[in-house]
């Protein structure tokens, strides 16, 4: 009897958590209707515009806030969240793109710290560098030689952030493929050749992604080891 009313127990708890985070996730999820639904046009810059590509973004790290009080690895991901809201902001500007670079490589920085160096699984890294590699290597031959340094070195970062949140498993994994699915579609759609409908792949890919790492810090499980 005493087993069973823990198990019961145990089970109410995890749902009211369970609808505390589904409740605590509609601002984020307002907040990105309201993107949707305004789709300001890109070619027309402004910080309404700004603001409105934040919102969820803010919303997310509000999120954090009230679901995950405290802990590094919250603080972490806050952080890697307003650096990337700095980075949303600063690309609404295509004279402050290597800004918004900076703030996302700074981003993804903070992902990695979060996610840890251990277990190493070197192997993994190996593979993901195996086929992202000529993709930027791609990349970087459509960019003018002032661009090749920073973009590459951001595609380093985000490939040691994939190889990181794979590592660490659970939503943090899905979220870090999903990160580097839609930055390498910014990077075709900017650098090699337009692509029909690329930025509402490219948005609603990194919306999700960073849900999901978001939703990796109430459980917070830590890198699997096997």
């Amino acid at each position: 009897m005493d087993a069973g009313k823990a198990g019961s127990t145990l089970k109410t708890h995890c749902s009211a958590q369970c609808l505390d985070v589904c409740k605590w996730l509609i601002p984020f999820i307002l907040s990105c209707c309201v993107y949707f639904c305004l789709w300001i046009p890109e070619d027309q810059p402004s910080w309404v515009a700004a603001l409105v590509k934040c919102l969820p973004i803010f919303c997310l790290a509000g999120f954090l806030w009230v679901v995950s009080p405290g802990g590094s690895y919250t603080r972490l991901l806050q952080g890697a969240l307003l650096c990337s809201a700095v980075g949303d902001a600063c690309l609404i500007w295509p004279e402050a793109f290597l800004h918004g670079v900076a703030a996302f490589a700074t981003a993804h920085l903070l992902y990695l710290w979060a996610f840890g160096l251990s277990p190493p699984k070197p192997g993994l890294l190996l593979l993901i560098f195996l086929a992202s590699g000529p993709y930027l290597i791609l990349m970087l031959l459509h960019l003018e030689l002032d661009m090749v340094l920073p973009v590459a070195a951001y595609g380093l970062i985000l490939m040691a952030m994939l190889w990181r949140g794979l590592v660490w498993g659970g939503s943090a994994g899905w979220g870090a493929l999903l990160f580097t699915l839609s930055d390498g579609v910014l990077a075709w759609d900017a650098f090699a050749q337009p692509l029909p409908h690329a930025r509402l792949a490219i948005m609603t890919t990194y919306y999700a992604a960073q849900l999901l790492i978001s939703l990796s810090a109430p459980r917070s499980p830590g890198p699997k080891t096997d």
